[in-house]
């Protein structure tokens, strides 16, 4: 992969990951409360319709994690685009140990709570992420 492309791939990923942190909290007030009541039912399978965001203690969490990943997402653009675009070493030092900080509390979590399926679905969106940080390596060290 060029670093051209992996620096497109980092910035969509991190525009449609924020994208979905925001849809998180319009859905505690908006239609898009059905689809995230079928993402927390994916996260519980099987799909029974059995979740679903309940008033409380649940919409705060949710209002806290949207918020928390889309400002997590547009970090992870704003150092693609102003230091991996032009330091992918140091980019990339920075980037995977935020990754790694996000994907396993977030997968022991989701394990715990019975959401084994999230594990899932954060190694998808892990690897979206990994693919163009470790699959990256400068010019000069590709021409053997």
């Amino acid at each position: 992969m060029t670093h051209a492309a992996a620096i497109r791939m980092l910035k969509t990923v991190s525009v449609l990951s924020s994208a979905f942190g925001l849809a998180m909290v319009l859905a505690l007030a908006t239609p898009l409360s059905q689809a995230l009541g079928f993402f927390l039912d994916l996260a519980f399978l099987p799909l029974d319709g059995g979740q679903r965001l309940q008033p409380g203690p649940a919409s705060l969490m949710t209002a806290i994690s949207g918020g928390l990943l889309c400002g997590f997402c547009v970090l992870i653009h704003l150092v693609t685009e102003h230091v991996y675009s032009r330091d992918a070493a140091l980019g990339r030092r920075l980037l995977l140990p935020a990754l790694i900080a996000w994907y396993i509390p977030d997968s022991l979590g989701s394990f715990a709570a019975g959401a084994w399926f999230n594990v899932v679905m954060n190694s998808a969106f892990l690897a979206l992420f990994l693919v163009p940080l470790l699959l990256t390596r400068p010019a000069a060290a590709r021409t053997v």
